[in-house]
């Protein structure tokens, strides 16, 4: 019972919220300045906070840069990033725009990425690095409906030919957004996500899941894990796993409670005591 917020719980349920966009709309208007997630920042060595109206905004430049895509609702995006802020951010800028996000695990091979990216059809990609793109690149012939590859880190050489698809970093792409674009009406039962199978046991399928199946889920959970808005959840399961995106993204964000994203799996035992999460 440390703080005020141990019994404060205003969990947004499914019928509420109507679709993943509409969550997060819903969760900044009633909790605008509470901590949504936290990070920690290499350059400066410290762990810093994102408010929901701080995710808000940035979410903002996300959508004005994908809608200037000319994207239909129903086109699938990727994303190929380690958990991070930018990975919500992105999705739900897509999500709001009527987008079908299509996950992509951090270190996947290459040929198991152009394979999922050919067979989603995806029009853009974001990558945690150049390098990841640089990797991948080689097998674009594969893949030819991609038109704008993203990346958060990394360096393009001055000399580097023009490639197809347009190749970019996220600073500059976000400093070219346009103008705030208006979000289309998105169904509950309209696609949301193509999460794609391990591929163990054959090439990878896709199984399609819609905004309503992932609330539900995540809703269903407060039935067994009350949780609140004083939690804090520590992120280090992949978010391209739907146990993790379900219960580590979209749970918290119905409790309205803070996730925090280890750095990694060797750092973990270090973040655990610096963050000191209550759900794990």
């Amino acid at each position: 019972m440390k703080t005020s917020l141990r019994h404060k719980t205003d969990a947004i349920p499914a019928a509420t919220a109507g679709t993943l966009s509409g969550l997060f709309h819903q969760r900044v208007a009633r909790t605008p300045d509470l901590t949504a997630y936290r990070h920690f920042d290499e350059q400066i060595g410290q762990w810093l906070g994102i408010t929901w109206r701080q995710a808000s905004e940035q979410i903002g430049r996300w959508q004005r840069s994908l809608a200037a895509l000319d994207l239909a609702p129903g086109e699938r995006v990727a994303v190929q990033l380690r958990n991070c802020p930018e990975w919500v951010f992105y999705e739900q800028a897509a999500l709001g725009l009527g987008l079908v996000v299509v996950p992509l695990y951090p270190n996947d091979s290459p040929g198991n990425v152009a394979y999922i990216l050919r067979d989603s059809g995806s029009r853009a990609l974001l990558v945690g690095t150049l390098e990841q793109w640089q990797a991948l690149a080689p097998w674009c012939e594969r893949f030819p409906d991609l038109r704008q590859v993203i990346y958060l880190e990394g360096t393009v050489p001055v000399d580097a030919a023009i490639v197809n698809p347009a190749l970019t970093s996220a600073a500059d792409w976000l400093a070219r957004g346009g103008p705030r674009p208006v979000e289309p009406t998105t169904e509950p039962d309209s696609l949301a996500t193509i999460v794609y199978t391990s591929g163990t046991t054959g090439r990878p399928k896709g199984v399609m899941l819609s905004h309503h199946n992932i609330l539900w889920n995540a809703e269903a959970q407060l039935e067994t894990v009350p949780t609140y808005h004083d939690d804090i959840f520590l992120s280090f399961l992949p978010l391209s796993h739907a146990f993790e995106r379900t219960v580590g993204y979209y749970f918290p964000m119905i409790a309205g409670s803070c996730v925090a994203y280890a750095r990694s799996l060797q750092a973990l035992r270090e973040d655990l005591l610096a963050v000191h999460p209550t759900v794990l």
